[in-house]
This record gives structure tokens, C-alpha cells and sequence, in this order.
């Protein structure tokens, strides 16, 4: 558990249940960040900063979907990030907890968001705890734009790949590939379609917490989240495209094997029949007795085999 208190322009840190507690029952504007789950922390949130009992279980826990509630005094944010050790191969959610009240701001993170300068934190708590709110919120959001480049590069890279790896071995791993970009994507957006609602809804300063002055940099916020969310959509539909020139891809490649085979069935059917009448082995074939009948043969299956495929090229099918 960690404190800072806002003394004559500077943050002063705290980490003694009785030094937070002393600074919030002076209305001093202070940051605490509750980090282990013991008794000190559940005390801290009970009773000095009266929590609500379910506002402290979703606290220590870790939820699915972002959300926000306005409760007496405080409001309470959940909000997602991605760990920044996160690849489109390795997705991994970060959260973070926000308790706001009028001079305090309460967070509790699951990975590695919801940090800021130490030499920021004086500067945005003389202002308020609204304005520390939005700078967190903030880097949750600048969080997630290295990952979406990464799918971005990782999509055009496919692209190419797909048209000329479709319909051989080598073009399996693809169909993989691209299905695990698209499960990325697909919590990428389970989160962002309720955080940005989340967003939207701080934007509008439609609480009490949230200084109006402070309504158009968490407008701001909501934008970059807004631009996150539609390439991740637009990235989606990518890979749906993606997935649909693969099977085409490789249904025009198994077509133009079976078009070769057929060809290949073609050409070689008169010339099993011409060698099947000889071969019946009769009697009475003048053939059979004729000394140039096995050249004529061989011959006749030439010119035949020839003539078929100087029809076909004629007709452009080879």
C-alpha cells in the first residue's frame, strides 16, 4: 500500500494506514494505491474511506468487462489495458481498478498499467483527482497502439502470404495464423465495446466527480479509444477477407490440378483403347502378323496423343 499527499505543492508519500487515514480526514487531495489483497488495505477501504463491500470484492478480483458506477462520494471505474509484453501471439488483459472521490483517487491494478512519473504526480493531484484519473486512463488507452501496429504489419505481411502459400503445405500454418489473430482481436473488442461507453460516459462529465473543465481531455481519451476500437474492427473484417481468399485461393489451385488431370485422362483414354484392341490377341488380326504393326501402333498412339494436345492448346486449356 502506497500513499500520496498533496503538502504545500508537493506529494508527499505515505505508506502507514494512519498517515492516509490523517490525510483524508484533513480533505488533503491524495493518491493510494492498495496493492496486496491483506488486512491493513481492507481496513483502509472499509473504514476510512467507507467502500462499498462489493465495490471492494470487484476490487481484489479481476472482471471480464470494464464498467462504471456512481456511488455516494465516489465513483467507481474498471477499466482494460493490455500488458505492454503483449504480442498478437500472446494477448494478455491488465486492469485497473479507480475508486474517485472529491479529494481522493483509489487504484488497485492487475499487471503493469496505471503507472505515471513520480514528478507528475504533485502537478496533477494540486489540480485535482479527476485530472490524475484521466492521465491513467489515458496511458491505458496509448497502451493498446503498439499492439494494434503490431497486428497491422502482421495482416499485410499475410496478405502476401496467403496469395502465394494457399493450396500447398506450406500454407497450413496460415489458416492457424490467422485464427489466432482473430481471437486477439475478438477480446480486443468484448473489452473495448463496454470501455468505451465507459469513456463516453466521463466525457459527457456526467458525474460529479468530474470537473467540467475537465470533460474535453477525457473527450480526448475517448477518441483515441474510439480509433482503437475501429481498427480493431476494421482489422477483423480483414481477416475474415483474409480466411475467404485463402479457400479461394486454394480451391482455384486444386481446380487447376484437377483441369491437369483431366487433361492428362483425356490424352491417355484413346491411346489405352488403341492399345487395348491390340492387345485382345485374336487369331484372325492381319495386324498381329504385319512386320511395321507394332511401330504402326506405337505410331498411331503419337500421332493421336499429339493431335489431342494441339487441340487442347489451340483452345487455350493448357
Amino acid at each position: 500500500m502506497r500513499g500520496w499527499v498533496l503538502e504545500g505543492g508537493t506529494a508527499k508519500e505515505t505508506n502507514t494506514f494512519e498517515g492516509i487515514a490523517a490525510a483524508h480526514a484533513e480533505k488533503k487531495n491524495i493518491w493510494v494505491e492498495v496493492e496486496d489483497h491483506c488486512a491493513i488495505s481492507e481496513r483502509l477501504l472499509r473504514e476510512t474511506f467507507a467502500i462499498h463491500p462489493l465495490v471492494i470484492e470487484d476490487v481484489w478480483s479481476e472482471r471480464q468487462l470494464p464498467k462504471i458506477i456512481d456511488y455516494t462520494g465516489y465513483l467507481q471505474i474498471i477499466a482494460h489495458s493490455v500488458l505492454k509484453t503483449s504480442t498478437p501471439d500472446s494477448l494478455k488483459i491488465s486492469e485497473l481498478d479507480l475508486l474517485l472521490g472529491p479529494n481522493f483517487i483509489i487504484t488497485h491494478t492487475h499487471g503493469d498499467c496505471g503507472e505515471l512519473a513520480p514528478d507528475r504526480i504533485p502537478v496533477l493531484l494540486s489540480r485535482g483527482p479527476a485530472w490524475l484519473a484521466h492521465d491513467l486512463l489515458d496511458g491505458l488507452v496509448d497502451d493498446y497502439l503498439p499492439l494494434i501496429d503490431c497486428y497491422d504489419d502482421e495482416i499485410s505481411a499475410l496478405e502476401a502470404e496467403v496469395v502465394a502459400k494457399a493450396g500447398t503445405p506450406a500454407g497450413q500454418p496460415l489458416v492457424t495464423r490467422i485464427f489466432t489473430l482473430k481471437r486477439g482481436l475478438q477480446t480486443i473488442r468484448r473489452t473495448s465495446i463496454h470501455q468505451r461507453e465507459v469513456l463516453l460516459r466521463l466525457s459527457r462529465a456526467e458525474f460529479d466527480e468530474i470537473p467540467r473543465e475537465a470533460a474535453p481531455y477525457f473527450r480526448d481519451v475517448y477518441d483515441h479509444f474510439a480509433r482503437v476500437t475501429d481498427l480493431a474492427d476494421s482489422y477483423r473484417e480483414l481477416l475474415s477477407s483474409l480466411l475467404e481468399g485463402y479457400w479461394s485461393v486454394q480451391s482455384n489451385r486444386m481446380n487447376e490440378i484437377m483441369k491437369t488431370l483431366t487433361l492428362m485422362s483425356t490424352i491417355m483414354l484413346p491411346l489405352t483403347f488403341i492399345a487395348g484392341v491390340y492387345g485382345m490377341n485374336f487369331v484372325h488380326m492381319p495386324e498381329l502378323q504385319w512386320r511395321f504393326g507394332y511401330p504402326f501402333a506405337l505410331g498411331l498412339m503419337l500421332v493421336v496423343g499429339v493431335s489431342i494436345f494441339v487441340w487442347f492448346k489451340l483452345k487455350r486449356w493448357v
